[in-house]
C-alpha cells in the first residue's frame, strides 16, 4: 500500500533536515500529487453512452433500424421513443453518483505544515511527496500516510479507516508489533485522520492512491462492479438476441430450401425478429421500478437508482458494519464497581472530580462520565496536574476541599494494568485493606470480565498527599484502588427486531466492523446474532480468493478489518452467487457501499457513505433505526 521511499538516508528525530525544493519537485513528478484518487469526471456524454450500450437497448436500436430499412417507419419512431424515454428516467438517477469521489477528495485538508529547504512552510497537500517531513498538532488533519519520528502525546481519531469509536494512542519507535497491521500500527498515521492531541513530527512514506486513504477513494471512483440486476438483464437480452437470430436464420434457410423468394423471406423474417423483441420491457421495467421509489419515498426512504428496489428484493445476504448502525456510535456510562466487583458509586465520583478538572480535549469517556455527573462540591479548586502520556496511560489531578483536611487528594484514571500497578491499597465498603496478591487477582478478574462482556473499562485510585507547590509522577504510588468504571456503545432498541424480519424474509446477516473483536462479539451476543468464531482481518489477509468465498459464506462476524478487506468479503460473496447488500454510515464503508449489489445507508451518515449509497433511509438516526425501513423495502406478499 505505501510507495517506497526515495533512495536516501531515512530522516531521524535528532537530524530531520527534510527535502530540498529540487528533490521534491523530482519525487512529485515520480509520484504524481497528493490526492487520493485521480481526477475522473465522467462527461453527461459518456454516462449516456454506458446507458445506451445495454445489451437490451441495442438490440431495440438495432430493430428499429431494421424496421426503417424495410419501411415501417411508425414502428422504428416508436422504439426509438421508447428507448429515449427509458434512458433519460435512468439517466438523471445515476449521474449524481459521480460525485462520490469528489466528495471523498474534498474532505482532505487543503495545507499540510511540511519542512522544505530547512524552513517549515504551509504548502498545498497536493504538493506533498513521500520523504517529506510534516509537522502535526491538535486538530490538524494527517495530510499523508507516515511514520513518527518524534511525538508527545499523540492520540489520532482514525475511526474512517477502522471503525474504533476511541481515539488510538500512537508513539514514535513504537516499530512493528506482531500481528498488528494497517492503521493499527503504532508508529504510523494515515492521510485522512485527525489528530485529537498532542504534537508530532512525522517522515511522509505514502501519497495519493498510495495511501490507505487512498485505496478508498480509488475503489469508489472506478466503476462498481455489475449487480444482480444488470447481470440478470444482460443474460435475458443475450437470451433474446440469441432466439431472435436463430429464428430469423431458420425462416431465412426454409424460404430458400422451399424456393420462395428470397427478399420477401428476408423481410419476412426481419418482421418477425422485430415481432419478437420486446419493445416496451425497458419502458415497463422503468415504470413498474419507478412505481417502486415512490412507494418508498412515502415510507422517507430515497432510492437514488432504480435497479437498486430490485437487488434490494433479492438480497440473500446482508453484511453490516457495527459502529452507528446496529449501535448508536455514543458511548455511554454502564456501570460503577468497587475493586472487589460489588456495586460502588465511589469509583464514579471520583472520575468525575478527575474528568472535570482536566486539560486538554476530553476523550468520548470523559463526556460520558461528564453526563452523569453530580455537581462539584463547595470549595473544591485544582491545584495541579500530571497530564497523560502513552508510557504511564493515566491521568492524575490534585485537588483542594474544605474537609481535605491540611491535605491534598490525588485522583488518578486509566487503563486498569497501569492504575493497579501503582496501588497496594483498596477501599471495599468504606474501609482502606491491603491489596495483596489474592485481592490483586480479584481485582485483575473484574476488569477483564467487564473487557471481555465488550465494554471499555477505567481504574479509578486515590491519595492523600501533604501541602506542596507542585506534584509530579513520583506522587503516583502507594494508592488506594477505589474501583472501575465502565462504558458501552449502546445497542439500538429495535435491531433485534430487524434481525427478525430480516431472518423471515430469507436474509442472513453478517457483520463486517473494523472494531475489535471482544466488543464485535458482545454486540452480536447480545442482538443475538453469530455464535461462533469471530473472525479478524489478519485471518483473511493472506487467503486467496477461492478460500474467502469459503470463510465469507461460513462466518458472521467479521471484525478488525480495514475497508479493503470489507471490499473483497462482499465480492466473495457475490462471485458466490450471493445478492448482497451492504448497510454502513462511515466514510471507510464507502467502498463497500459502492461493490454491493445495493448499498444502503442514512441521511445523517458521512457525506462520501450517502454518495455512494444507493438507498437511503431519510428520517432516522440509523440504517436499523426502525422496522418500517425493511418493511418499506421489503413488503411480505399477500
Amino acid at each position: 500500500m505505501e510507495a517506497a521511499l526515495p533512495a536516501r538516508p531515512e530522516p531521524t528525530a535528532a537530524a530531520a533536515p527534510g527535502l530540498t525544493g529540487v528533490e521534491a519537485a523530482r519525487l512529485l513528478a515520480e509520484h504524481g500529487p497528493n490526492e487520493p484518487a485521480p481526477a475522473r469526471r465522467l462527461s453527461a456524454v459518456v454516462e449516456l453512452g454506458r446507458l445506451f450500450a445495454n445489451p437490451l437497448v441495442l438490440i431495440l436500436l438495432a430493430a428499429s433500424a431494421v424496421s426503417a430499412w424495410v419501411g415501417q417507419n411508425v414502428d422504428a419512431g416508436i422504439i426509438v421513443t421508447i428507448v429515449l424515454l427509458s434512458v433519460s428516467v435512468n439517466f438523471w438517477q445515476s449521474y449524481r453518483s459521480q460525485h462520490a469521489a469528489e466528495r471523498l477528495r474534498a474532505s482532505v485538508a487543503p495545507t499540510a505544515s511540511v519542512q522544505r529547504d530547512g524552513a517549515w512552510q504551509e504548502l498545498p497537500l497536493r504538493l506533498l511527496v513521500p520523504g517529506d517531513l510534516v509537522r502535526l498538532s491538535a486538530g490538524d488533519l494527517v495530510p499523508a500516510d507516515a511514520r513518527l519520528l518524534e511525538s508527545r502525546d499523540l492520540s489520532v481519531q482514525q475511526s474512517m479507516l477502522t471503525g474504533e469509536s476511541l481515539p488510538a494512542d500512537k508513539r514514535a519507535g513504537a516499530g512493528n508489533q506482531p500481528g498488528v497491521t494497517g492503521a493499527d500500527a503504532a508508529d504510523r498515521v494515515f492521510l485522512g485522520t485527525s489528530v485529537v492531541s498532542g504534537t508530532a513530527t512525522a517522515v511522509v512514506t505514502a501519497t495519493g492512491s498510495r495511501s490507505l486513504f487512498g485505496d478508498i477513494a480509488t475503489r469508489l471512483a472506478s466503476r462498481a462492479p455489475e449487480t444482480e440486476f444488470e447481470s440478470g438483464l444482460r443474460r435475458f437480452s443475450v437470451l433474446i438476441l440469441r432466439t431472435t437470430m436463430a429464428l430469423v436464420l431458420f425462416i431465412l434457410l426454409m424460404g430458400i430450401v422451399v424456393r420462395h423468394d428470397a427478399l420477401e423471406s428476408l423481410l419476412f423474417a426481419v418482421a418477425l425478429g422485430v415481432g419478437l423483441t420486446p419493445e416496451f420491457l425497458p419502458m415497463i421495467a422503468t415504470i413498474t421500478l419507478t412505481q417502486g421509489a415512490l412507494r418508498m419515498a412515502r415510507e422517507k426512504v430515497i432510492v437514488k437508482h432504480l435497479p437498486a428496489i430490485q437487488n434490494l428484493g433479492s438480497i440473500d445476504i446482508l453484511c453490516s458494519d457495527k459502529t452507528g448502525t446496529l449501535t448508536s456510535g455514543v458511548m455511554q456510562l454502564d456501570r460503577a464497581l468497587g475493586p472487589a466487583g460489588a456495586a460502588s458509586v465511589r469509583p464514579l465520583e471520583l472520575a468525575s472530580l478527575n474528568s472535570r478538572f482536566q486539560t486538554g480535549i476530553r476523550s468520548p469517556l470523559d463526556v460520558a462520565i461528564l453526563a452523569t455527573a453530580a455537581p462539584v462540591p463547595p470549595g473544591c479548586t485544582k491545584i495541579d496536574e500530571i497530564p497523560f502520556d502513552f508510557d504511564r496511560r493515566r491521568l492524575s489531578v490534585v485537588l483542594s476541599s474544605p474537609d481535605s483536611a491540611g491535605q491534598r487528594l490525588l485522583i488518578t484514571k486509566g487503563a486498569p494494568e497501569s492504575v493497579l500497578a501503582v496501588c497496594d491499597s483498596a477501599e471495599i465498603d468504606g474501609r482502606i485493606l491491603a491489596l495483596d496478591t489474592a485481592a490483586r487477582d480479584a481485582s485483575s478478574v473484574v476488569y477483564q470480565r467487564l473487557s471481555a462482556d465488550g465494554l471499555r473499562v477505567l481504574a479509578v485510585a486515590y491519595r492523600r498527599l501533604d501541602v506542596r507547590d507542585a506534584y509530579a509522577r513520583e506522587d503516583e504510588l502507594h494508592m488506594v484502588l477505589a474501583g472501575f468504571v465502565s462504558f458501552m456503545d449502546p445497542i439500538l432498541e429495535d435491531v433485534s427486531d430487524v434481525l427478525a424480519e430480516l431472518g423471515h424474509d430469507g436474509v442472513t446477516v453478517k457483520i463486517l466492523t473494523g472494531d475489535n473483536p471482544a466488543v464485535a462479539h458482545h454486540v452480536c451476543q447480545a442482538i443475538g446474532l453469530g455464535e461462533g468464531q469471530v473472525v479478524t482481518g489478519d485471518d483473511i489477509s493472506g487467503l486467496d480468493d477461492a478460500a474467502l468465498g469459503h470463510v465469507a459464506e461460513e462466518g458472521a462476524i467479521f471484525a478488525r478489518l480495514s475497508p479493503g478487506q470489507k471490499n473483497r468479503l462482499i465480492l466473495a460473496l457475490k462471485h458466490r452467487g450471493h445478492v448482497v447488500g451492504f448497510l454502513g454510515d462511515g466514510i471507510n464503508d464507502a467502498p463497500s457501499l459502492h461493490a454491493a449489489d445495493v448499498g444502503v445507508s442514512v441521511m445523517g451518515a458521512a457525506d462520501v457513505a450517502r454518495e455512494a449509497a444507493d438507498v437511503i433511509r431519510a428520517s432516522a438516526a440509523s440504517a436499523c433505526s426502525t422496522g418500517g425501513f425493511w418493511r418499506a423495502a421489503r413488503p411480505r406478499p399477500t
